[in-house]
């Protein structure tokens, strides 16, 4: 029972080969590549014809390696995604979340729907990068593209596309473009009609666990593969993540760790409270009828940029020298708040966070270590800074920290977390994305049951580490000081 599992975060993408047998699950990866996005004069872009290429070279070691593939999945970063004509045909590369054009669009939509209005309808957090403000920027702008364009396609619904013809929207992508209703779990036509975006443009919605087509015959041929079907699995990889917790527990707080943090809880029932509102969190739609409660966290990104400003500076380091120069750093020196705006599109990111701390009347960090040091116990901070928040809004007591992602290879971040929380953290798997891919193909294929055995059988498949509480008194004051900090922040310049 092999499947292939196509995997694309925000800054590197993966095929990977699940293989399940005698009740375990054994990963093969047979292709990574780098996920780089392309500025074009004002314009940052995806290059997603480069995607399209690197996962048909998946498709084709894949094939090679495992003749007998069941079945393939795709998944992916949210909210992004590309306009094809009327005759089929991609309009320009999409556009990257971080691009500028989103700027003020939140205050546009909110004059035309009041975000408690909107909250409400879809559950979903007000962040600039949604699809909506992107819509919103090119109706403003009367892009071309947008008059011109038929049909709209999130990035892993955009490459099934490419690869099998057929155009169909996935229900745990779709929740994050605050276009879809909360209740209806369908494509709200008065947030479109309000905003004069046409209904045409959007496809019906698949729930995660349902075939959408097969390898067409033009890829089949030019890869020389069989073709093969293609499910609709948790396509946000967020969704596919959550899937693959390794958690035996009903009631559970997860961290998806990598370029993005994603902390939050399993719900049953969405939660569209005000609390929940001013706090911004988020209702997004999880496999099998759950619902993802959680909040955007800036994660790694922050060290990647760093590492990339000090590449270009002609001083590079690795990730391991990062981390070893970090720990040799005196804690509890400086904070940032993660989620500033400051940091959202920074020219020199080392820059910006020592100009953080001078406009918060701090130490400002002057060498890489104390810089990766801030960054990491401010992360760790922030994590809790969400956690109490979560365990108020939903009224529950959780007994630690699931981390799953390629952060969990972070084990000084993994430590301080569990330090700043007060209770333990499980780390891993790392690869939860694929995996949690895998797990809704093999259900799909009826090969598994539900959910529940998915994540019985993940945690007998892949090693967890568990990283207890260390220095709990130092870090309590270190929190009371990081509050501070975010409090002094709205207010600095």
């Amino acid at each position: 029972m092999n499947a292939l599992s196509v995997d694309l975060g925000a800054s590197n993408g993966r095929v990977v080969v699940g293989t399940y047998r005698d009740q375990t699950i054994h990963l093969q990866e047979v292709h990574r590549f780098a996920n780089d996005p392309v500025q074009v004069g004002k314009r940052l872009h995806w290059d997603i014809l480069r995607l399209l290429h690197e996962v048909k070279q998946g498709i084709l070691r894949a094939n090679q390696g495992f003749p007998a593939l069941e079945s393939m999945g795709i998944d992916s970063w949210a909210v992004d995604f590309g306009l094809l004509d009327a005759d089929g045909e991609l309009l320009g590369n999409p556009y990257h979340y971080r691009d500028s054009q989103t700027m003020g669009m939140i205050e546009s939509v909110s004059d035309i729907l009041p975000r408690e209005w909107l909250y409400g309808r879809t559950g979903i957090q007000i962040l600039p990068i949604n699809t909506i403000y992107q819509l919103r920027a090119m109706f403003l702008r009367n892009s071309v593209w947008f008059r011109e364009a038929q049909s709209l396609l999130l990035i892993p619904e955009l490459l099934r596309y490419f690869l099998t013809g057929r155009r169909v929207s996935e229900y745990t992508n779709a929740s994050t473009t605050q276009l879809l209703n909360l209740h209806t779990r369908d494509w709200d036509s008065e947030i479109l009609g309000r905003l004069r975006l046409p209904t045409a443009l959007f496809s019906e919605i698949a729930q995660p666990g349902t075939q959408v087509g097969n390898l067409s015959f033009a890829v089949c041929e030019e890869l020389d593969v069989p073709s093969i079907p293609v499910i609709a699995v948790g396509e946000h990889d967020t969704a596919s993540a959550v899937a693959a917790a390794p958690t035996e527990e009903r009631n559970f707080v997860y961290l998806i760790s990598g370029t993005w943090s994603l902390m939050g809880t399993e719900l049953g029932q969405p939660i569209v409270t005000d609390e929940a509102l001013r706090w911004n969190f988020t209702n997004e739609g999880g496999v099998q009828k759950t619902f993802r409660f959680l909040k955007n966290i800036m994660g790694l990104w922050l060290i990647q940029q760093c590492k990339r400003a000090w590449e270009q500076e002609g001083a590079p380091l690795s990730f391991a020298d990062m981390t070893t120069l970090s720990e040799r750093a005196k804690p509890f020196r400086c904070f940032i708040d993660p989620d500033h705006p400051m940091f959202v599109r920074p020219a020199h990111m080392p820059r910006q966070i020592q100009q953080f701390c001078r406009d918060t009347g701090q130490y400002a960090p002057d060498n890489a270590g104390e810089v990766v040091r801030c960054i990491v116990e401010s992360l760790a901070l922030k994590y809790r800074f969400v956690f109490e928040r979560i365990r108020n809004i939903t009224n529950r007591r959780y007994s630690g920290l699931h981390i799953v992602g390629g952060g969990v290879h972070n084990r000084v971040l993994c430590q301080y977390t569990a330090n700043a929380l007060g209770i333990p953290v499980w780390a891993g798997p790392d690869e939860a994305s694929a995996i949690g891919n895998l797990l809704m193909q093999w259900i799909a294929a009826g090969h598994i049951a539900d959910l529940q055995e998915g994540r019985s059988i993940v945690r007998r498949s892949f090693p967890v580490a568990t990283y207890d509480p260390q220095d709990v008194s130092a870090w309590e004051r270190a929190y009371t000081a990081f509050c501070r900090v975010i409090g002094q922040s709205a207010k600095a310049p």
